[in-house]
């Protein structure tokens, strides 16, 4: 299984939010290059980055930390936030990124996205958010009637390989993941799922890794301490 620390952005700052809340966020570095070097000290190989300016606002205001990260090396980097046209995801990868999560224009623009699905193939994620099962957007401030399940069916049908799905009533709460989301999610036929938002503890790292979870992010765990990055990348990464 591959772990992903994140880095959430927001003014240039590592933050967390709680339950994708802007009002409730809490600063956790104010050098997030800094951040990822940690990260890479304690072993890891992959980071998760989410800029938050560029989801509520669609600005690129931390275009410029995410280069400064991926020019430090060390990891492999996917970035999501505000990609909504293709412009931004070629700007993206040529800083060095590996892989652009598509969010709300996956759903906004399905058409778009299964095409950039088959121009781009694995550098291309779309990150599933759920509020209550459905689909949630523009920073999950809206729920979309359709739920977050079959949404991914669609994704897989046009050639989508990797989702990141969230449920967001987890999200930054440490109170666990939802497994049986990733159960049902596991059974899609050519996806690779991510797991997202809630992981609190090594025993659900564990229960995912048996699940044949492709990959888990921990946000806000290590940041408090409740899961040690190192520890964690020595039993479960791959």
């Amino acid at each position: 299984m591959k772990l992903y620390p994140a880095i959430d952005l927001r003014g240039g700052q590592a933050v967390r939010l709680y339950q994708g809340d802007y009002d409730q966020m809490t600063v956790y570095n104010a050098d997030p290059v800094a951040q990822a070097k940690a990260f890479v000290t304690a072993g890891a190989k992959y980071l998760h980055v989410v800029d938050l300016d560029g989801a509520k606002d669609d600005t690129t205001a931390n275009l410029q930390t995410v280069a400064a990260i991926a020019k430090q090396g060390g990891l492999k980097i996917e970035v999501g936030g505000g990609i909504r046209d293709e412009e931004r995801i070629k700007r993206y990868l040529d800083l060095g990124v590996d892989r652009c999560i598509l969010g709300t224009i996956a759903v906004k623009d399905f058409a778009f996205t299964a095409e950039m699905a088959q121009k781009y193939g694995a550098q291309i994620a779309v990150g599933v958010d759920m509020k209550n099962g459905l689909v949630a957007v523009n920073g999950w401030k809206e729920v979309t009637p359709e739920p977050g399940v079959a949404f991914c069916r669609r994704c897989a049908g046009v050639g989508v390989k990797t989702i990141i799905a969230t449920d967001i009533s987890r999200d930054g709460t440490m109170q666990g993941t939802n497994m049986d989301l990733y159960r049902e999610l596991l059974t899609i036929p050519g996806l690779e799922i991510t797991a997202s938002g809630g992981i609190a503890a090594l025993d659900e790292l564990a229960e995912l890794q048996k699940m044949h979870c492709h990959a888990a992010i921990l946000g806000k765990s290590i940041y408090t301490g409740a899961i040690d990055l190192a520890q964690a990348v020595r039993l479960y990464q791959d």
